[in-house]
């Protein structure tokens, strides 16, 4: 299901994603918007408009409580899944090799980073 949902999230749309994904729980609009006032300064129609699409587009789901609640249909580790395999298949023609030799070519990996994925890899031994 992620599949065909994450590529419909607006860069803006995942900030709003974030807070909820954060608290662990269904949010009202008023807590959404008082976080992203405070960490993007956004507008009250701004957050409010961000978390409409993301319900029109299935994304979130509304649930009355005297105030609207709203929760994500996709996870967070979902959405990272399927942002990776996009990167990796748009931007190094799906090779996540050339990724990984891109990250070391411009020092985007510390050592400690190169000796877990080390780690990692003679597990799969």
């Amino acid at each position: 299901m992620y599949k065909d949902l994450a590529p419909k999230i607006s860069d803006s749309e995942l900030e709003v994603m974030r807070v909820l994904w954060r608290a662990g729980d269904a949010l009202p609009v008023t807590d959404i918007r008082e976080t992203l006032q405070k960490s993007r300064g956004w507008e009250a129609t701004t957050v409010k408009t961000l978390v409409s699409r993301l319900v029109t587009k299935g994304v979130l789901k509304q649930e009355k409580r005297g105030v609207f609640y709203y929760s994500p249909l996709i996870s967070e580790a979902e959405y990272n899944d399927w942002a990776t395999h996009d990167l990796i298949s748009r931007v190094y023609h799906g090779s996540a090799r050339d990724l990984v030799a891109a990250l070391v070519r411009s020092d985007g990996l510390t050592q400690d980073d190169i000796d877990e994925l080390r780690d990692l890899f003679k597990l799969e031994d």
